[in-house]
């Protein structure tokens, strides 16, 4: 038998933010302790800022009966010489029964202690209040709460509770709250409970007291007001899906209303604006034309026939904040980009000051710009000297912004601050677009620098903060990353292939190796390594492939495992592996750091000659890429499996054999000049 159940637990606003970071484990968990207690069913879960709610419209009232089936130690081991041992002992007591008691059976041949015991199912209403606990102690929200004389904890104070099964009040009682029929609707309709005669009427009492109960429907109002505001006002509204998400978790009737604020503030750069709306206010940047406008949405959870005075109070409440940003931007502007100060901040333990880092990354982004000077020339139409000069100019700017005024207020401005002052200030364009870039890419999949200037500037940060932190033992471990080594090396990796530019690790950690302690530098390539792994998409095997065959430079494992791994990839190409498989176990028995000669006048079979002139007219070609190559070494299976149909490899002379063998091992060493074969699975 089955009813509906309906839990609803009552408390003061949760955080949102904590909330939707373990929404789904919140879920998963009720779901787990479902099966733990023999209960599985079909359910949703629901919140609003002051309810979390749990739904089964079938949910049985009572547990599925279970067997217990245990087998213990073998009969010789549980009793010796007439006596019952201690396994045989400890087995009855894990059972909860005398040693007379057990059972036998047999196991693998041995007359084993048994143990077979069945459990009826508890109805289910007994098991709730075990399981609601439970539930409501594995949410991991972080920070928690006390209230009241109690001493147990959660995220918020519970005020009221329902557990129902289908109109009946279950007696359960969780942090001292006891179950009833009442419930809670939105503040400005009604302050008091409101009995819930039937669950039936649930949804509708809640409807009617102006609290929309599903996150979904929530979400879907304030995004269909948006479309309507955007067509009214022929206005754009940015859709920031983590500020929907928040604000669908902080509202229980929604209402999206168009403010605006003085136009002088759009003198302050827009990511300030935005920073500001959104962090302090959780208001929704407007566009007109494709520019920033002096407008913004609030999403209101107020319950009133006039909003006017709704988005007054907001205006009224954004106007100091923008004031007190334009203040801090004509003031930063007047003091300019200094870096007075950074020698005081330090960067780590073992690494200087803020100043100290700017010096070693300076290094890095000449000694980076020499080698791809010719690139950046021909980007930027500037000279040698004049691109020396700018680098410099560039790392010694790029973290003057840190002691502004404005990026003490808004922490996430780094960088940008910067490009805005840089550029006020007349600064070169490679310049401020560098500053602005310096951070890029902010995460997976994210904007790079938009030229080799600024990915230059961006790699020298990348690596100083990599290599550094290396040297003083600060190596990333298991899933902790707390200074994101991880990602900067996927951002240097994605830099380095898509401005083609040569990046081989052992020459640039060499390089850069006397700026810092001594440390094991193989440990970090090593890390290096896995994250390239990780990065580029392509068969797993196609990039162990590439590596083995030991190559360094970053650019060119890229260009590598992008080739290997297109031919790989074909349908047919896993019925064309066998013949090369075979080159490469042929192969095991040859030195490949040896010279391998071939006598082409050993060669006693037609087949031998057409195979041999055929990989010396392959390899003597030249290749637009590592593509085009490896198709052509591909293409040489057709004469490799008439070479294996006619030709005796192991032939009784020595000579003819070891001949035979280099002949077929040139193939192979060929192939590992870009990709160790062997190492292909598919």
């Amino acid at each position: 038998m089955t009813k509906a159940l309906l839990i609803e637990i009552g408390v003061e606003e949760l955080p949102a933010i904590p909330l939707l970071k373990i929404v789904k484990n919140i879920e998963k968990s009720w779901k787990d302790l479902l099966v733990e207690y023999r209960l599985e069913s079909e359910f949703e879960f629901i919140y609003t800022p002051r309810r979390l709610v749990l739904r089964h419209k079938a949910f049985p009232l009572k547990q599925r009966d279970n067997i217990i089936e245990l087998v213990g130690p073998p009969m010789v081991a549980a009793v010796r010489d007439g006596e019952v041992t201690n396994a045989g002992l400890g087995f009855a007591r894990k059972c909860g029964v005398s040693f007379e008691e057990l059972g036998r059976t047999e196991k693998k041949g041995k007359e084993c202690l048994y143990f077979k015991q069945e459990q009826e199912g508890k109805p289910s209403e007994e098991l709730l209040e075990a399981m609601l606990t439970q539930w409501l102690n594995s949410m991991a929200f972080g920070k928690m709460m006390r209230w009241g004389s109690r001493s147990d904890e959660f995220i918020r104070p519970l005020r009221w509770l329902q557990v129902r099964l289908d109109d009946e009040v279950v007696d359960v009682e969780l942090f001292g709250v006891k179950s009833s029929s009442k419930t809670f609707v939105h503040r400005m309709v009604n302050f008091d409970a409101i009995e819930v005669a039937s669950v039936n009427e649930y949804e509708k009492i809640l409807s009617e007291g102006k609290v929309s109960l599903y996150p979904k429907e929530r979400e879907a109002k304030i995004l269909a007001e948006f479309d309507a505001l955007e067509k009214e006002h022929n206005i754009s509204i940015e859709r920031d899906l983590e500020l929907l998400a928040e604000i669908v978790a902080i509202t229980e009737n929604p209402k999206s209303l168009l403010g605006s604020f003085d136009e002088l503030f759009l003198e302050l750069p827009p990511e300030a604006i935005i920073a500001s709306m959104k962090e302090h206010q959780r208001y929704f940047p407007v566009f007109e034309n494709e520019k920033l406008s002096n407008k913004f949405i609030v999403v209101s959870n107020a319950v009133t026939d006039d909003y006017t005075k709704v988005v007054e109070g907001n205006e009224r409440v954004l106007k100091p904040r923008l004031a007190d940003g334009l203040f801090f931007y004509r003031n930063d502007l007047k003091r300019g980009l200094l870096t007075d100060g950074l020698e005081k901040i330090t960067f780590m333990d073992g690494l200087g000051s803020l100043t100290d880092k700017i010096e070693r990354e300076k290094k890095i982004a000449l000694a980076l710009l020499e080698r791809y000077m010719e690139q950046v020339k021909k980007e930027t139409g500037k000279s040698e000297s004049e691109l020396k000069e700018l680098m410099g100019e560039t790392i010694s700017l790029a973290k003057a912004d840190l002691t502004s005024e404005m990026v003490y207020e808004f922490t996430e401005l780094q960088g940008l601050m910067g490009y805005y002052y840089a550029k006020a200030l007349g600064k070169d364009e490679v310049v401020y677009s560098a500053i602005k870039e310096q951070y890029f890419p902010l995460g997976e999949g994210a904007e790079l620098p938009s030229s080799t200037f600024s990915a230059i500037v961006a790699m020298a940060i990348k690596l100083d903060t990599l290599v550094g932190l290396f040297s003083v033992g600060k190596i990333p471990s298991g899933s902790k990353d707390p200074f994101a080594l991880r990602r900067a090396v996927n951002g240097i990796v994605r830099m380095v292939t898509t401005y083609d530019l040569a990046f081989n690790l052992d020459e640039i950690l060499e390089a850069l190796s006397t700026e810092y302690a001594s440390y094991e530098t193989d440990k970090l390539i090593e890390f290096i390594v896995e994250r390239i792994k990780k990065s580029l998409q392509a068969n797993p095997s196609v990039i162990m492939a590439v590596l083995e065959a030991g190559e360094k430079d970053v650019n060119e494992i890229a260009k590598k495992v992008s080739a290997l791994n297109a031919i790989v990839s074909q349908d047919e190409f896993k019925e064309q592996f066998t013949t090369f498989k075979r080159v490469a176990n042929i192969s095991k028995e040859v030195n490949l750091d040896e010279v391998l000669v071939v006598d082409e006048k050993l060669f006693a079979i037609a087949i031998e000659k057409e195979l041999y002139a055929d990989y010396k007219d392959t390899m003597q070609k030249s290749y637009g890429s590592y593509e085009e190559k490896l198709k052509a070494m591909f293409a040489l299976k057709e004469k490799l499996d008439k070479y294996f149909d006619d030709v005796m490899v192991n032939a009784e002379d020595e000579a003819i054999k070891n001949n035979r063998k280099n002949t077929i091992a040139s193939v192979y060493k060929s192939f590992k000049e870009i990709a160790d074969i062997q190492e292909i699975t598919i």
